[in-house]
């Protein structure tokens, strides 16, 4: 089943694109018409490249690896911050700080010190400082949290890179290009889709637009967490299935070599009973009691 129709799509005015002066000549096959000079895009294609990308994020998120979200247009903001907070991926919706990617090490020390900042704020050190350096401080904390605060457990580069408006974040998608990082973004008919590895073609303008392909993809990305789950469960049920086999064959063997053993015992004490009694034993009877019958008669 699809995971959007057209109907959906037109709706959410997904099929407008931009003036036919802005556009750019790579998106020519997304492109179904012109209508007062206005590119409209070809939905079908928008349908299967979503269905395309929707796969892609799945398998990544199964994979438990990380997708960072990005959209820093005020109308994506909200959207992007509400929908992808749902699934626990990492987002940038304000300024894109640059070298985020290429220079991972500097953006993590600055999630350090944000650690080490809230560490400081719950010892006596703290308390005992001026009105103006806590206020300071506070400041400083609320900037860093402001920047990097959706990104604070990410802890390794990002295995994807979902982008709303790659003219917007330009810097993001060259960032991810040269660290091979894949790309998935909504493309707008004045994008160059060739920049990206999994383009939507569709209107990266409208809230509706944006809402309804974020949403798709955070959909998506869900159901890759929960077959992860799954799978994870199975496999520990089968481990702990195994575990218990393991032990009820030991459990056995050391049951079966017990009996065996009373068995063997049982088998030589009858074989020792059936035993005749030997002629040196006889000899050896009879001068024992020749020697008491001598010293009785002492």
């Amino acid at each position: 089943m699809a995971r959007t129709t057209f109907e959906e799509l037109l709706d959410a005015g997904v099929h407008f694109g931009h003036l036919r002066r802005k556009w750019n000549p790579n998106m020519a096959p997304y492109i179904f018409m012109e209508r007062n000079g206005i590119h409209i895009i070809d939905l079908y294609k928008t349908i299967a490249k979503t269905e395309e990308a929707a796969a892609g994020l799945k398998q990544i998120a199964k994979s438990g690896r990380k997708i960072l979200f990005v959209a820093t247009k005020k109308q994506a903001k909200e959207i992007v911050a509400s929908n992808v907070s749902k699934v626990n991926m990492p987002y940038v919706t304000e300024r894109w700080p640059g070298g985020m990617l290429t220079n991972f090490a500097t953006i993590r020390k600055a999630v350090r010190k944000m650690a080490s900042i809230d560490k400081m704020m719950t010892t006596d050190s703290y308390k005992v400082l001026s009105k103006r350096e806590r206020l300071q401080i506070v400041r400083e904390r609320a900037k860093l949290d402001k920047q990097l605060g959706s990104i604070a457990d990410l802890n390794r580069l990002p295995s994807a890179l979902f982008v709303v408006d790659i003219n917007k974040e330009k810097i993001a998608v060259a960032e991810a290009r040269k660290l091979n990082i894949p790309t998935f973004a909504i493309v707008d008919t004045n994008s160059d889709p060739n920049l990206i590895d999994f383009p939507i073609p569709a209107n990266d303008d409208a809230s509706k637009s944006i809402e309804l392909i974020v949403r798709i993809m955070v959909k998506a990305i869900e159901e890759g967490l929960v077959e992860r789950k799954m799978d994870k469960d199975k496999k520990e049920r089968e481990k702990e299935e195994v575990a218990a086999a393991n032990k009820a064959a030991a459990e056995a063997k050391s049951q079966e070599d017990a009996k065996k053993a009373a068995e063997e015992a049982a088998e030589k004490e009858e074989k020792v009973a059936k035993e005749p009694v030997t002629v040196n034993d006889t000899k050896s009877d009879q001068e024992t009691g020749k020697r008491k019958r001598i010293a009785k008669k002492r």
